[in-house]
């Protein structure tokens, strides 16, 4: 099992969550970016700098993930594709996205998008509170236990 941040739009604070799971579980991760992202020495934690340009990191998660790895992304229509080749995929905010649910999350982020088009002001995101911090922390843990476990 191995960990991929689709990291150009990932919360600091949740990068630094992931750093210290990866060494205490001793699991690798690699943080896939279109910018080039420093990372702590680790045995365990890499990144991967691709070119700029729309979905370029995306298209390297989905060429590089295998089935079982875990995606972390708040990107809907990657989260989507990791789940279709096998994987998982948690968002920042602590949310397991899964079969049972991508489908109604890619609807709201089509409607969204299409509000947004036709020029109703949306507004974005709020900002990731400890809440969502901690969420986000919790099902890491769990899942990793889980993985841990079973193996």
């Amino acid at each position: 099992m191995h960990i991929w941040v689709d990291a150009d739009a990932c919360p600091g604070v949740i990068k630094d969550i992931l750093f210290r799971a990866a060494e205490r579980m001793h699991i690798s991760m690699t943080l896939v970016a279109n910018k080039l992202l420093r990372t702590p020495p680790s045995a365990y934690i890499r990144s991967l700098q691709v070119p700029h340009g729309f979905d370029v990191a995306d298209d390297e998660i989905m060429l590089r993930m295998q089935a079982s790895d875990l995606v972390i992304t708040a990107d809907i229509p990657l989260a989507a594709s990791v789940i279709d080749k096998g994987g998982h995929a948690l968002n920042p905010r602590g949310e397991f996205y899964t079969p049972e649910n991508i489908q109604a999350a890619l609807t709201m982020r089509n409607f969204m998008a299409e509000l947004r088009g036709s020029g109703v002001e949306t507004g974005g995101p709020t900002t990731l509170s400890q809440s969502d911090q901690q969420a986000f922390a919790n099902q890491l843990d769990r899942f990793l236990n889980r993985i841990s476990d079973s193996s």
